[in-house]
């Protein structure tokens, strides 16, 4: 928001080569002003691909950390003023180091644990209906949890955060076809699951 409350302008490729150009000389208010303008959006992100709050803070706050790192290479690779700096979009880069790190995360929880997540939450039936409504809406975030890391991405930034496939398919750094190959298998297996799950109900 601006001082006036009016909604802030979303920020131009300019004013994200500009940004990481002051982060390349170690100037805090620009991460600062980074945040402000992406943590929401990312930690929406992480924290539907891991349903943990606390998890997406520590995944947004890393993303941050990395931007800062990388922050002088990306200011070399796309100076501010100049054709290379308008092609920079910071938040195309950043969705795609947390949804990287979120997988990451996700695999390494399942390796430590040695268990699969669980296929689908308690279907018990309920009598009340706003009850049976919010279990459905529990149900279905179980069966996008469920799925594999990479379709949970996919499922996550092209229903949840209403990217168009282009922009999801570079947040998880594949190829147009591929992306489109992988959410179409994401979407086999969450129809598949809603069947199960009402035959079982």
């Amino acid at each position: 928001m601006t001082p006036s409350g009016e909604p802030a302008a979303p920020a131009s490729a300019a004013d994200d080569a500009a940004l990481v150009a002051r982060m390349a000389v170690r100037d805090p208010a620009a991460l600062r002003e980074a945040i402000a303008r992406h943590a929401g959006p990312l930690h929406r992100i992480a924290w539907r691909m891991t349903g943990e709050p606390q998890e997406a803070e520590d995944i947004v706050q890393e993303a941050m950390l990395r931007l800062w790192d990388h922050a002088p290479r990306l200011a070399s690779r796309h100076p501010a003023g100049t054709s290379a700096g308008a092609g920079l979009r910071l938040s195309g880069w950043l969705k795609r180091v947390v949804t990287n790190l979120a997988i990451d995360r996700l695999r390494l929880a399942r390796r430590v644990s040695g268990e699969d997540v669980p296929e689908r939450a308690d279907d018990t039936p309920l009598a009340d209906a706003q009850i049976e409504a919010d279990e459905r809406d529990g149900a279905t975030r179980a069966l996008v949890m469920a799925l594999p890391e990479r379709q949970r991405a996919a499922i996550v930034l092209t229903y949840y955060e209403e990217l168009p496939n282009v922009e999801a398919a570079a947040a998880m750094d594949m190829n147009i076809k591929a992306f489109e190959s992988l959410l179409h298998r994401a979407r086999a297996g969450l129809r598949q699951a809603f069947v199960t799950l009402g035959d079982a109900q």
